[in-house]
């Protein structure tokens, strides 16, 4: 077993760490994932090893690094609500902080070389422009922003005393499941704006609320850029060749540099859905900008990384599929 190095997936139980599972397995990569399942499912892991666990478990995070020959390690674990992150922040440096701090702490003493980190745009806060490149000012606003800010921190610093490499992912809207739908997005109450339009379609939910209507759009609703969750995946298979292939440590944005509105997505859901969903129109939430939208060029330049599903229907078609196989069949 120790002759073959193994990637070590934290929170591979996880809406977006499956996806990246799944990828890693079907290129014959030995993958573990070390997973809680505190907001993960079993029968998500498609591929390799799953060990419940925690990633602040320092024994046994060590002790799998070793058994399993561990090199690179994808590091998915954490909570991710940002208005919980607000009422409960320090369940977010726990888990989100403290917990990578231990995870590093493993990977710096057991020999890890590889580290990719799943980041957020949250980190950018409000930024003064629409269209946010990676060296835009970081200024979260909220405890999840912030706590996977200070984890990058770590990373830099980390890296800059010893010999691991590093790329920083910072994900924008993440929608959309497995084109097969063999995953998905499982999580209960999610705040996912297409996955929560498509379980309104269904009857899952009552109600989709807009929150905000007269922001400075072209139809007064908030405008994000969305990137379905395949080709976030690959874009972490990406990374990891990158980094296998002696790439310097890096930060990159996740999207596709182009966003769509709240009622663009509404619109979408409809037209594949056939009918009409419920939607209520609310005031504006504190913190939310008008428009947040990727620049990737470093990411296209840097991984030579290609998007294949870059449209609002393929991305809602998908999510909604995904979404009725979930009504029959409930994940574990």
């Amino acid at each position: 077993m120790k002759n073959e190095e193994g990637v070590l997936v934290t929170g591979g139980a996880g809406y977006i760490g499956s996806h990246v599972v799944r990828q890693l397995g079907e290129a014959n990569i030995k993958v573990v994932t070390l997973d809680n399942l505190y907001t993960g499912f079993k029968n998500a892991v498609t591929h390799g090893e799953l060990i419940i666990g925690d990633t602040g478990d320092h024994k046994l995070v060590a002790s799998i690094i070793n058994e399993f020959n561990i090199k690179s390690v994808l590091h998915f674990a954490a909570h991710t609500i940002v208005p919980e992150s607000v009422s409960n922040p320090l369940k977010y440096y726990r888990n989100n902080t403290c917990q990578s701090r231990n995870l590093l702490q493993c990977c710096a003493e057991n020999g890890v070389k590889d580290f990719i980190f799943s980041s957020t745009a949250a980190v950018y806060g409000t930024p003064e422009d629409a269209i946010v490149s990676e060296s835009a000012t970081k200024s979260p606003i909220n405890a999840y922003g912030t706590s996977k800010l200070m984890t990058e921190w770590m990373l830099r610093d980390l890296a800059a005393a010893s010999d691991l490499g590093y790329v920083v992912l910072r994900y924008f809207n993440v929608a959309g499941s497995d084109p097969q739908a063999r995953i998905g997005q499982s999580t209960k109450k999610a705040t996912l704006l297409i996955k929560v339009a498509c379980e309104v379609a269904l009857g899952i939910r009552d109600h989709l609320s807009i929150f905000g209507t007269d922001y400075p759009t072209p139809d007064g609703t908030g405008v994000r850029d969305y990137i379905h969750v395949e080709d976030l995946a690959s874009a972490h298979i990406a990374a990891l060749n990158y980094l296998k292939n002696e790439g310097t440590s890096t930060i990159l944005n996740c999207g596709y540099g182009h966003g769509y509105s709240v009622r663009e997505v509404i619109n979408a859901v409809e037209k594949i859905h056939g009918q009409p969903i419920k939607v209520i129109e609310e005031p504006r939430r504190a913190g939310d900008p008008p428009l947040l939208v990727a620049n990737t060029e470093r990411i296209h330049q840097t991984l030579n990384w290609q998007p294949e599903y870059d449209n609002l229907e393929t991305i809602v078609r998908h999510a909604l599929t995904w979404e009725k196989k979930l009504m029959a069949n409930p994940m574990e």
